[in-house]
């Protein structure tokens, strides 16, 4: 995975103040994990898709709350390989 899309959520997460003292991949977004709520978790998402280009539906954000961190930061990884791609057919 990714060590700059890695970085920037965390450093994201930090700026935000939240703890991501003993972050791992396997720590749930949502419930018993970071217990981010969908207005916090909607603007990670809005930092993630301004500095890398991606972007996330509505129903996206709302699925991230079941995702761990790990799953997260993949999504937005595979959404950066696309870009190129999907930018170039429009």
């Amino acid at each position: 995975m990714s060590t700059s899309v890695r970085a920037f959520v965390v450093n994201t997460l930090e700026t935000m103040n939240l703890d991501t003292a003993g972050l791992t991949d396997d720590t749930p977004i949502g419930d018993d994990g970071l217990e981010l709520e969908s207005l916090t978790t909607a603007e990670l998402v809005m930092q993630v898709e301004e500095e890398f280009g991606v972007k996330f539906s509505d129903e996206d954000v709302e699925a991230l709350q079941t995702m761990t961190f790990g799953e997260f930061i993949a999504q937005v990884e595979q959404r950066r390989a696309q870009a190129p791609v999907e930018a170039g057919s429009v």
